[in-house]
């Protein structure tokens, strides 16, 4: 069989990002000579693997076989090689987890304290990933569990495990105008002072879209550091309001300084997902992603953070 594990990390890079110069980049090549790569490949299997639509570059029905092969034995190759670090050093790794939503923890001590009760030797680290990174991070073996609810097309490089449901709400102050609605529009929002996290900086590129209904252009937009309690006092002290998910306002919601309205006629709801690795799970992470399930089916996402919740690093 003529093939190694560059030409299998080759056809992984150009799936994932669907062109060839970002592909080259990605694996430290020149586009010149990934481009030699693929056409000597394609040459050695007697078949094209990619075809072109406009400045991409896709996978026929060959590439996507040869695709889910190669996503197979790397897994396998990468599992491997952290199987053989582990015998050598006769340590159990740690489980390292990433959220999407970064802004609260206050379901962690509860997870950990059972955790810990099941697997008294493990750690568990939270991990800081650029938010557009975190399939790769966890794929390439950076984190162990990715806690997501945006199911991008790369998602089909992971394992899904389905947490909770839950919806953005506008988020205002009990004696907010908005407080009296059933819910709100993109019209509702013409002279609103929203107040944000700063990842939603529409300076940067590319831009996080602002959780608000299409059209909508608020009159103000003030961006504050990722701290949840901030910018619910910042929504009750002036005529501000945000918008945050349900479960992690919901701290917030049960103290009946602000209140919650959903956004348009309809709710729309979101999944939350733990994303693992494919193949087989250490025992640890197993361990994690089972009692991270169970808690957040029980609601401890929901309920105020003890006095010994643990904060992001």
């Amino acid at each position: 069989m003529d093939l190694d594990i560059r030409d299998l990390e080759l056809i992984e890079a150009l799936e994932r990002h669907q062109t060839l110069t970002a592909a080259a980049k990605d694996l430290f090549v020149s586009q010149p000579a990934l481009s030699q790569r693929l056409l000597r490949l394609e040459q050695r299997l007697g078949a094209p693997l990619f075809e072109r639509r406009g400045r991409r570059i896709v996978a026929n029905a060959a590439g996507v076989r040869m695709l889910r092969a190669a996503r197979v034995a790397l897994s396998e190759l990468r599992d491997a090689v952290r199987d053989v670090a582990e015998i050598h050093t006769g340590t159990r790794d740690s489980v390292r987890i990433w959220t999407q939503c970064s802004t609260n923890y206050q379901w962690l001590p509860g997870v950990l304290r059972e955790f810990r009760r099941l697997q008294p030797s493990a750690d568990v680290t939270v991990e800081t990933v650029p938010h557009d990174a975190h399939i790769d991070a966890l794929v390439n073996g950076d984190i162990d569990v990715a806690i997501v609810n945006k199911l991008a097309h790369q998602m089909d490089r992971v394992r899904l495990h389905e947490l909770f449901d839950d919806e953005l709400l506008a988020i205002v102050a009990s004696d907010h105008p908005w407080a009296r609605k059933a819910y709100v529009e993109a019209d509702d929002f013409t002279d609103a002072h929203l107040v944000m996290f700063d990842s939603y900086d529409p300076t940067r590129s590319p831009a996080t879209p602002l959780p608000i209904p299409d059209g909508a252009q608020p009159a103000k937009l003030t961006l504050l550091p990722l701290v949840t309690d901030l910018i619910i006092e910042t929504v009750v002290a002036s005529d501000a309001v945000t918008v945050m998910p349900s479960w992690i306002a919901a701290a917030h919601l049960a103290t009946g300084r602000v209140v919650g309205i959903q956004i348009g006629s309809e709710a729309h709801g979101r999944t939350w997902y733990a994303a693992t690795r494919r193949g087989r799970q250490t025992e640890q992470i197993a361990t994690f992603v089972e009692v991270l399930r169970e808690s957040l089916s029980r609601g401890d996402h929901l309920r105020p953070p003890s006095a010994a919740a643990v904060r992001e690093p």
